[in-house]
């Protein structure tokens, strides 16, 4: 198997491992920057996330617009994908999703903060970005490329913000810490909301956020790869 076919393939798994944990149903999309392109990212055309395969994935330039797909319908939104790359360097790869249990903490001002150990890949700071701010009523989607700026500005150095009344972009170095910070993501918010009926939470300090965190969201010998393993093989697609 050729280093680009096992490139395409870790997008289709990434996009089978996130269905098949719910973080995403018939939208959401998952990116990778071009290992060998920096200024372009592959993603899969427009398919719901389940059903992707390798012959879907398709490039995009920095602009959001497709590299030569013809008529072949794309993710509206992938100018979310587009403005966090332009603006970060550093990262590989983008997961938007709409997780429900993400939506609550995106319109009440509770903030979404980690509070158990795998969710300190979460960062210190998971801003919240309202495109009713600066772009007006809409329909609280991401269609040009001025939005997906505006968006990655609010996401600033962080790995996750939430997007108001809508869902969440998550910046990682690369697919696997993507995909289980997406994962760890909603965890999070379900168990932060059940501890909240219960009484006061102690989340994760500054310095247990830098520690456990930064260990697991660089490092992919650090329980990336036994992740992925388990979650390819969850999701039965170990022969995409």
């Amino acid at each position: 198997m050729s280093e680009q076919t096992e490139i395409l393939r870790h997008i289709v798994h990434a996009n089978r491992i996130l269905a098949h944990q719910g973080v995403v149903d018939a939208y959401g999309h998952i990116s990778m920057r071009h290992p060998d392109k920096p200024d372009r990212f592959l993603m899969a055309r427009s398919r719901s996330p389940e059903l992707v395969t390798v012959p879907d994935i398709l490039e995009y330039g920095l602009d959001g617009e497709p590299i030569n797909a013809g008529d072949t319908p794309v993710y509206l939104e992938r100018y979310i994908h587009a403005g966090v790359y332009e603006a970060r360097p550093d990262v590989h790869s983008v997961v938007h999703s709409h997780a429900d249990e993400l939506i609550p903490f995106t319109v009440t001002g509770v903030k979404l903060r980690p509070m158990f150990h795998t969710a300190a890949r979460l960062g210190h700071d998971i801003p919240v970005w309202d495109i009713r701010t600066n772009f007006g009523d809409s329909n609280l989607l991401v269609i040009n490329i001025d939005q997906g700026r505006d968006l990655a500005k609010t996401l600033g150095d962080n790995r996750v913000a939430l997007m108001r009344g809508h869902g969440n972009v998550v910046a990682m170095p690369h697919v696997q810490a993507a995909v289980t910070t997406a994962i760890q993501a909603q965890r999070n918010a379900r168990l932060q909301m059940a501890a909240m009926q219960m009484g006061e939470i102690t989340f994760l300090s500054e310095g247990e956020i830098d520690i456990a965190g930064d260990i697991v969201a660089k490092d992919r010998s650090v329980g990336h790869d036994r992740a992925w393993e388990y979650y390819v093989r969850r999701a039965g697609c170990e022969d995409v």
